[in-house]
């Protein structure tokens, strides 16, 4: 049940406004600047260069990466970085490694001309996501850990402004490299993505001199429970060796976040916590895969679906993030889970309604930016209930998995959407060409249930701690 200490409204706005809460900004626009580079500038930089389409989507391939950092996230968690982590802490020592990896790549494509080297141009592309998304695993523990066990207000005001920085390192760090390149180019110089990629370091520098005004906690909590798991596999085998210490230390790597996960739930709890993760957001990723198609059909101009489904995405993001943020903390995150699936899937109908009245700009309008507002939310709530569900002795671990659940069940469900759709097209009619889109869209919403009854079951038994 959760264990909730109302606060006045001055305390829970005060939470925004700690010295945390900046660093955790920091660590936000960390993450969400590579993505730039990944999504954003290597696009444009093949285009410019004469890429087909085709050759452009199959290199973007390379960001599936994001969705695997699971698989070696217990080695993030596990493995100290020698000489480094002493100096400056276990997370902050892979992030500067990392940031390092990207600032070399940088250098590497600002040597290279695709045209010439589009092997090596793509490889460093690959190696540019494989150390963002190792280091996402890394800044969202440490945003974690930079939160106590038990403050739950502090986590939603943290996940809140996390998700801000994400936003702005990707968002802000796309106008600094678009304006970069646009300069340059300007000025007549041939190689201005090249240059350009060698004036970004200059981000990865500040970004790294920053960090080192992040704290880490030097505990040795966390490492005496994983040798403790690590003994017990040893004790499981009946000798102790080099090699037998060799293969528990493994096996321990691998096994133990999945051991700590359900030992500290049950085993009930924890599977349903799975599924509740794993079905969440499917509904909405429906809705997202077709969202475009349907714009289309109902015959709205890329104008319209730029000015009003990408042209207010970044403002409406960022104040309903905090909106969410905020609602989480007064609310307590469960019943801010709940109203916020509730609400996530009821803006679907708007969507329903404009298929069925047909064309209509307002109600077009209406329908984007009320579902912006309520993914913002949706999305900062959930996020601060997985951050405080992790275990502290693998955070990196637990929270990779859980993420990537949620990620997981959204592509993999989500990619039957067009079928579905197609599916349905028998419903329409003379009068209306557009039924299969209104049903759609209810199914949809439909979609949220099964995860809210199994969060129900066990909210009572979360055992959250929030104040």
């Amino acid at each position: 049940m959760d264990i909730y200490k109302k606060q006045s409204l001055l305390e829970t706005l005060s939470l925004y406004f700690e010295k945390r809460m900046a660093r955790i900004l920091l660590l936000g626009i960390i993450q969400g600047f590579p993505f730039v580079l990944i999504y954003t500038a290597l696009t444009l930089w093949l285009r410019d260069n004469e890429f087909s389409r085709s050759q452009v989507g199959f290199i973007s391939l390379i960001g599936v990466t994001y969705g695997f950092n699971w698989l070696w996230a217990p080695l993030v968690d596990r493995i100290r970085i020698p000489w480094l982590t002493n100096k400056i802490g276990h997370r902050r020592s892979w992030i500067v490694i990392m940031q390092l990896i990207i600032l070399i790549s940088l250098v590497l494509w600002g040597l290279n001309n695709p045209k010439e080297n589009i092997w090596i141009v793509g490889l460093v592309g690959l190696t540019i996501a494989i150390a963002s998304a190792t280091q996402d695993i890394v800044t969202d523990a440490l945003r974690i850990e930079q939160i106590g066990k038990t403050e739950g207000a502090s986590m939603s005001a943290g996940a809140g402004v996390m998700v801000i920085g994400w936003f702005t390192g990707y968002k802000i760090g796309g106008m600094i490299t678009l304006f970069i390149a646009h300069y340059l180019e300007e000025l007549g110089i041939q190689n201005f993505w090249q240059i350009t990629f060698l004036l970004l370091t200059i981000i990865i520098i500040a970004c790294n001199i920053a960090l080192m005004f992040v704290p880490e906690e030097h505990s040795t909590e966390k490492q005496i429970e994983q040798k403790k798991t690590d003994q017990f596999i040893v004790n499981k085998l009946g000798s102790s060796n080099s090699i037998t210490n060799i293969f528990a230390w493994i096996i321990g790597t691998i096994t133990g976040p999945f051991v700590s996960f359900f030992k500290s739930k049950g085993m009930k709890i924890g599977i349903y916590i799975i599924i509740f993760l794993f079905l969440f957001k499917i509904g909405e990723a429906f809705l997202g895969k077709m969202s475009i198609v349907f714009y289309d059909d109902m015959g709205f101009s890329k104008r319209d679906i730029a000015i009003y489904s990408k042209g207010y995405g970044y403002v409406i993001t960022i104040v309903f993030t905090m909106v969410g943020s905020f609602f989480a903390i007064r609310s307590g995150l469960v019943k801010a889970m709940i109203i916020a699936g509730i609400l996530m899937a009821s803006t679907n109908l708007l969507f329903s309604a404009l298929a069925w009245y047909g064309k209509s700009e307002l109600l077009f309008a209406t329908a984007v930016i009320l579902d912006e507002m309520t993914a913002a939310i949706s999305t900062v709530v959930f996020v601060a209930f997985i951050s405080i569900l992790v275990d502290r002795t693998y955070t990196a671990t637990h929270y990779a998995l859980m993420a990537s659940l949620a990620t997981f069940g959204k592509n993999v469900f989500s990619a039957f959407s067009g079928f579905v759709v197609d599916k349905l097209e028998f419903l329409n009619s003379p009068e209306n060409l557009h039924n299969d889109w209104g049903i759609f869209f209810i199914i949809t919403t439909l979609m949220v249930i099964p995860s809210l009854i199994f969060l129900w079951i066990i909210k009572d038994k979360l055992n959250l701690r929030e104040q």
